[in-house]
């Protein structure tokens, strides 16, 4: 089978799709075909040597997939046919990037009928980390106030839905250029943060989402005892010290593997509630063009490889 890999670190130029062995299941596993995968920033972070693996490269590429179940081994929860979608092993090596890849069946679950593979395989690692941070950390709820950064992003995307879903109101962070989508997605209010501080632009909030390495900032809008939700300062003791001093409460979210709540998102997606958005779709054997793009922030939503 083919498979992206990476023998070093740096620029997308060190993707190679090479031919390797298809992997075997293992008890409780699925062998998934993959269809689509999405490439993440974390991706891009990875490659570059930013947010390395455990040990040195080479490494497999990738988390994302969307696919059907060609075998199925004893103790599996699915069968061959099934179409499922998820995240498996992060932040381990998946290497999703591949026409095969060998999962734990209960780190996927079963793809929403309502979108193709090419959009399904768009949500798991962006929308679990939204879940996670907005639903599991912060425990959003009907009526309350929540800030997203980032709106238009990958992640920020399924947060203003999931957000809307839980009945936030939304108040969102984006470029101008961004204002019509992010509003489409259900934002009740969106700022410019170029030209406006969002600082001085609201105050008293529920719930922040920071997706941006602006929890001090941040800090600032939350009402006493609301929560600051960082994925990317997820570790930052002195961070999390500060907002607890505040009396508000920090939760640094690391995502992980839950299919539990995928199962909740897919039920999102098929009632209309939630719908992914891709950019951009490129062949297996461009991802190191897909990085570029990923890498360049001028996205909405998510990048997505086709396995054909």
């Amino acid at each position: 089978m083919r498979a992206v890999i990476q023998q070093s670190f740096g620029g997308p130029e060190v993707l190679e799709t090479v031919e390797t062995e298809r992997p075997t299941p293992l008890g409780g596993e699925v062998l998934v075909r993959v269809r689509a995968s999405s490439v993440n920033p974390v991706d891009v972070a990875v490659r570059s040597g930013v947010y390395p693996l455990l040990g040195e490269p080479p490494y497999g590429v990738g988390w994302d997939i969307s696919g059907v179940v060609e075998e199925a081994a004893p103790g599996a929860r699915f069968k061959p046919g099934d179409e499922v979608f998820g995240m498996p092993f992060f932040p381990r090596a998946a290497t999703a990037y591949a026409d095969y890849v060998a999962v734990p069946s209960r780190q996927v679950a079963r793809k929403p009928a309502a979108v193709d593979h090419v959009h399904a395989a768009s949500v798991p690692l962006a929308g679990l980390t939204a879940w996670q941070g907005l639903v599991d950390a912060a425990r959003l709820g009907e009526g309350q106030r929540v800030l997203i950064h980032r709106a238009a992003g990958g992640v920020g995307h399924f947060a203003v839905q999931i957000a809307k879903a839980r009945g936030a109101h939304v108040t969102a962070l984006a470029s101008a250029a961004k204002h019509e989508f992010v509003r489409g997605l259900g934002a009740d209010e969106v700022i410019d943060y170029r030209t406006t501080d969002y600082a001085e632009a609201v105050k008293d909030l529920d719930v922040v989402f920071d997706s941006s390495s602006d929890g001090m900032r941040a800090l600032s809008v939350l009402r006493p005892g609301g929560t600051l939700v960082s994925i990317m300062e997820h570790g930052n003791q002195e961070l999390a010290a500060a907002v607890e001093k505040a009396g508000r409460r920090f939760a640094g979210v690391s995502v992980e593997p839950d299919y539990a709540s995928l199962e909740a998102i897919a039920q999102l997606i098929d009632a209309g509630r939630i719908q992914p958005h891709v950019s951009a779709t490129f062949d297996l054997t461009e991802a190191a063009k897909a990085h570029e793009l990923v890498a360049s922030g001028r996205t909405q939503g998510k990048v997505v490889l086709t396995v054909s």
